[in-house]
């Protein structure tokens, strides 16, 4: 039909509209909003909007976008620092997550290759629910804040052995894998290396003479190119959009325009953000979730249960507080959109029935539209079970800024 996807994008607009006004009057996360929208209007309820890959598209650009803002905050002199909690905090996280889903779902009579492809998925937290919430609770920049934000850094480069592994569990090949790791672990080098010389000798000199021209159209055309030849590059290696978009963000922070760029970069990332939010929404299926019901509310509820009391555990062992700790783990308990993309591959690949994908998707999505809330309640709760070792950080932050400014 003629001008099916300008109608679709209108209905969800109206709606999202409608919605995000009434739970916002509730208090609520704008983010549960977005994925109520979406689980109203999709195929599964009302059907006004069929499940479309040109929305699904258009909707990932919305990560994009947000990881872009994200790098920059994140200089690279930043992430050496980080580099601990990246690939070791990170690292730990991925792995026992795994391992743990998939020892509990072979206790569930799951195939060995099916427990992996869903321990892979539900050792994914969502980027997109932490980085925006966190950032709109003015958290990123907290203890819990940052250990999380590693921990999604390492969880995007994990990915990439998943997309490797899950199909050759498929065709029971394992002598592959290792060289294509290899291989792919070197391509990722590559485009890291090139997008840092990129940004050091052609971002900052390209960037003045933009700025030199005094055009904000122009600035504005010139951070849209930025992040997407980055996200294309990185997607041709083989590697994630939001990648890409990250390192290039990284690379911009070091230079005086990264206000400027983020300003300009604000308005595209929190719509298409809203819209991957809405797309996300439409895939969970009310009638499945309402046919097996107790066993998905008892899967999400471990789901949640071990995440957080893993990352806790990994957290405090590297050296943060009680309470900063049990922060990071509420904040990353969920699944996340990455999940989508394993699950996807392994039903594709013949390792997951439909079934079962279709029931880690639900699982998924629940465990991501209950984080807001978890999100949003993860300093009371700290500080209920934790009493004497909340520090408040914010105030240290604030103080730390006036003393500065005294100095300065």
């Amino acid at each position: 039909m003629e001008h099916e996807t300008l109608r679709s994008i209108l209905i969800l607009l109206a709606v999202a509209m409608v919605v995000v006004v009434a739970l916002r009057r509730l208090h609520l996360p704008a983010v549960l909003a977005y994925l109520f929208t979406g689980l109203l209007v999709g195929p599964h309820v009302l059907g006004w909007i069929a499940d479309s890959s040109e929305i699904r598209n258009l909707a990932e650009f919305g990560v994009v976008f947000l990881l872009f803002t994200l790098g920059l905050e994140f200089s690279l002199p930043r992430l050496i620092v980080m580099r601990k909690a990246v690939f070791v905090l990170g690292g730990a996280q991925v792995v026992f997550t795994t391992l743990g889903t998939a020892a509990i779902a072979w206790l569930f009579d799951a195939r060995i290759p099916v427990a992996i492809v869903l321990g892979g998925a539900f050792a994914m937290s969502s980027t997109a629910i932490v980085v925006k919430q966190l950032s709109e609770q003015t958290e990123l920049g907290l203890q819990h804040g940052r250990l999380a934000v590693a921990v999604l850094l390492f969880q995007d480069l994990a990915v990439v052995p998943f997309l490797i592994l899950i199909p050759a569990l498929a065709h029971g090949s394992g002598t592959a894998i290792a060289g294509d790791m290899a291989w792919a672990f070197f391509k990722g080098l590559l485009v890291f290396v090139a997008i840092l010389g990129f940004g050091r000798w052609v971002l900052r000199p390209a960037f003045h003479q933009i700025a030199s021209a005094r055009s904000a159209e122009l600035f504005t055309i010139a951070a849209l190119l930025v992040t997407l030849v980055a996200a294309w590059s990185t997607a041709e290696m083989g590697l994630s959009l939001a990648l890409g978009a990250f390192l290039a963000g990284m690379m911009l922070a070091e230079t005086e325009f990264r206000h400027q760029v983020e300003a300009d970069i604000r308005p595209f990332r929190d719509i298409l953000l809203g819209l991957f939010f809405i797309t996300v929404g439409m895939l969970l299926n009310p009638h499945a979730v309402l046919l097996h019901w107790w066993l998905l509310l008892l899967a999400v509820a471990l789901l949640l249960i071990f995440k957080t009391v893993l990352i806790t555990l990994l957290s405090h062992v590297l050296g943060a507080d009680r309470a900063a700790s049990l922060r990071t783990g509420l904040v990353l308990a969920q699944g996340g959109e990455f999940g989508f993309a394993l699950l996807a591959l392994g039903l594709s690949a013949n390792v997951l029935r439909a079934s079962v994908a279709e029931f880690g998707l639900a699982v998924i999505v629940v465990s991501m539209i209950v984080s807001p809330l978890l999100i949003r309640a993860n300093h009371a709760l700290a500080a209920r079970i934790f009493p004497d070792n909340v520090a408040d950080e914010r105030d240290r932050l604030q103080h730390d800024i006036g003393e500065h400014q005294v100095h300065s």
